[in-house]
């Protein structure tokens, strides 16, 4: 017992505990890798059925050039490098996926998801992952059997061609608890107009500019209705459906750069919407910060005041938009 507890107090303190089949899937690979994984993401994913929409590169260089210049009015007097690299790629199976989207719209909630990967300046090893599909799914409250399974199972040729390209153990970190309220829901009821794509783009011009005013980064558009319009996909069910990806660059420094580079995993953050077919109703739906604290163990303070502050504005934002907000 004592061993099992002693194991847990150093979960919250590091990344480096498997635990087993748990809430992370990391490849841990020697050296750096970075190289390696940028051909993997560029020229060689795509044969897993995955494709990339929105690369976020070198976050760390960024970091050091805002918090790291003693001349930039944002400098941290407590600054230090502690990332070689830190990066958040989005990606997503649209064909794979097609189909349990209009089973279940809240998958949107990691649909994309980050391919995450970081390196810490402390240890020669690269570590790239993504959360696991279970808790994906528990976090955005999906039961049915046959679309956990599904879903599940388009990670298969995902994690096989990360393998295959980058080798490393395979080990899995963090838990697989989610939060006691592990989504934020909105919902949005307007006058249909003639028009919907006036609607749209009226409401999409007004959430990035509140976001925007917020000191928030639209860091990922994604068009799910337009994607498989293109391929050529029948999506009924929806008139939109559409996800945002968001990113608070202090919020996101004060938890990467300061001992908790593998909560990348979880950023950047999704918010999906959507309007079903003949509906006046715009639905929106996002995974909570309070996640990141309760399946990657962040026990500091600190860290966890960021958590609640985040998660606590994105709602008010959402709710000045005109939202109605719950947690079900």
């Amino acid at each position: 017992m004592s061993k099992m507890i002693n194991g847990l107090v150093a979960l919250a303190l590091s990344a480096t505990v498997a635990l087993g089949d748990g809430g992370v899937r990391f490849n841990v690979i020697d050296g750096d890798a970075e190289k390696k994984y940028n051909t993997l993401v560029g020229e060689q994913l795509e044969s897993s059925g995955f494709i990339l929409s929105d690369p976020h590169e070198r976050i760390n260089d960024a970091y050091s050039k805002r918090y790291g210049n003693p001349k930039d009015p944002d400098y941290d007097k407590e600054w230090k490098t502690t990332l070689d690299n830190l990066g958040f790629f989005s990606v997503s199976n649209d064909v794979g996926i097609r189909e349990l989207l209009l089973k279940e719209p809240r998958l949107g909630g990691f649909s994309p998801f980050n391919l995450h990967i970081y390196k810490n300046t402390n240890e020669d090893k690269t570590y790239v992952g993504h959360l696991t599909p279970s808790v994906m799914l528990d976090i955005v409250g999906v039961e049915d059997k046959a679309v956990r399974e599904a879903f599940t199972k388009t990670f298969e040729p995902l994690d096989a061609i990360v393998s295959e390209k980058l080798g490393g153990k395979v080990e899995y970190f963090a838990t697989s608890n989610v939060s006691k309220t592990p989504m934020m829901n909105f919902e949005i009821e307007f006058e249909r107009p003639e028009d919907l794509e006036e609607y749209i783009e009226e409401f999409q011009d007004n959430f990035e500019g509140a976001f925007e005013e917020n000191k928030y980064i639209i860091a990922g558009y994604k068009d799910y209705k337009e994607a498989y319009s293109e391929l050529e996909l029948d999506f009924p069910k929806y008139d939109a459906y559409f996800v945002y990806s968001l990113c608070h660059f202090t919020f996101s420094y004060n938890v990467f750069n300061k001992g908790r580079g593998d909560a990348g995993v979880f950023a950047p953050c999704a918010m999906y919407m959507y309007i079903e077919k003949g509906s006046n109703k715009l639905i929106i739906g996002m995974p909570t910060l309070d996640n990141w604290a309760t399946v990657m163990g962040i026990k500091d303070p600190v860290k966890l005041k960021w958590i609640k502050k985040t998660d606590d504005e994105i709602i008010q934002v959402m709710k000045d938009l005109g939202a109605t907000y719950t947690t079900k």
